[in-house]
């Protein structure tokens, strides 16, 4: 489990995280929502110790984040970042073998190859291994990458917005993948997400930012609200139903 304290992030006089609380449960999918400059990226970016705090505090499995090693805190979480561009000539199997750094320090054993020819088994491209990330779709190149976060066997995993650029089937694709990986190999998932209807219907729990601050949180069915996402995102729209799924059906 995940706990956040009153923390708060700030650049300059503004606030992009404002006292922000919340619980995060283990072996769920969590979706951080919200419109753009709400503080969703900057949050994640603090629970996962890449951006300091101004104030308050994250305790992952009860203990501070402040209080774990490096190392440590490598084996118990990882996170996929919106700019995840590698400008190397790298196949799929050597970039998922990055995924076992914290474990060997780039010197792999029988065992870390074995892991990485799992998470390649796992996400479908045992196949297409050998070849370069260039030559790669938007799809496959974002699969290779969340083989590499397999392969790093944390129990959580951060995402930040992994659905940017991808087309509907491949979008998808990818939430059922971060919904295999909780209910078949128990990891916690916790990503930022701006398509509200996939976040509803994939998420076991959302949470809602506005402004630096937690607006809304609760499952698919509390968020899916008409006054509360008409007043986080300002638009009009309608929620609808679709095989007993609350969805919203119309934007303007």
């Amino acid at each position: 489990m995940i706990q956040v304290v009153d923390v708060v992030k700030r650049y300059g006089a503004v606030k992009v995280v404002d006292g922000v609380s919340l619980t995060i449960p283990k072996g769920k999918v969590t979706s951080l929502i919200g419109p753009n400059g709400a503080g969703k990226s900057t949050l994640l970016s603090i629970i996962s110790r890449l951006l300091s705090r101004d104030a308050g505090y994250v305790y992952i499995d009860g203990k501070e984040l402040a209080e774990w090693g490096s190392k440590d805190l490598s084996r118990k979480i990882s996170i996929l970042r919106q700019s995840n561009h590698i400008d190397l000539k790298l196949t799929i199997r050597e970039l998922v073998s990055f995924g076992r750094f914290p474990y060997c320090q780039g010197n792999l054993t029988e065992q870390d190859w074995d892991i990485v020819d799992r998470a390649l088994a796992y996400l479908q491209l045992t196949s297409m291994q050998d070849k370069y990330l260039h030559q790669l779709s938007g799809g496959q190149r974002q699969r290779a990458y969340l083989a590499m976060i397999i392969a790093q066997d944390t129990d959580y995993i951060f995402l930040d917005e992994p659905l940017n650029n991808l087309d509907m089937q491949h979008a998808v694709e990818i939430m059922q993948i971060l919904r295999s990986l909780v209910q078949d190999l128990g990891k916690t998932v916790v990503l930022v997400i701006h398509d509200i209807n996939i976040a509803a219907c994939y998420s076991d729990y959302i949470v809602a930012l506005q402004d630096g601050q937690v607006v809304g949180e609760g499952c698919g069915e509390e968020i899916m609200e008409e006054s509360l996402l008409k007043k986080i995102y300002n638009l009009d729209f309608s929620i609808g139903q679709v095989n007993n799924q609350r969805v919203c059906v119309y934007y303007n």
